[in-house]
């Protein structure tokens, strides 16, 4: 049954939760199939029981894909937020690096002695 086939699509509430984002690839392939079909989009999004606008979104995503609207395409956006969070975590390590050389900085050698290393 049809219906059955995009219930099994759908995000269940346990899977709402952290980590999960959105709906399945496959799912927004196939109600843009169907906008490309003819149907209305709000029409679609009130059968599917989701957001105009989120179709909506998926839509222009989708020119952007394909080169028909600008702006960024999935893998740059992706490729753009993977860059982001790398340098937000050197940039944590960083700071780890510099409160380490700020504590370290006044104390003596472990050894206690004053002579130089050879």
């Amino acid at each position: 049954m049809e219906s059955d086939y995009w219930n099994g699509m759908l995000p269940s509430h346990s899977e709402d939760g952290m980590g999960r984002r959105g709906y399945p690839a496959e799912f927004r392939r196939r109600v843009l199939d169907l906008i490309a079909s003819g149907r209305r989009m709000a029409d679609v999004a009130r059968d599917l029981g989701i957001s105009d606008q989120t179709v909506y979104d998926w839509r222009r995503q989708d020119r952007i894909d394909h080169g028909i609207e600008p702006g960024l395409t999935s893998a740059e956006r992706a490729e753009l937020v993977a860059a982001r969070r790398r340098i937000r975590e050197l940039e944590s390590e960083l700071a780890i690096h510099r409160a380490a050389a700020e504590l370290l900085k006044g104390t003596a050698s472990p050894k206690g002695g004053s002579r130089q290393s050879r």
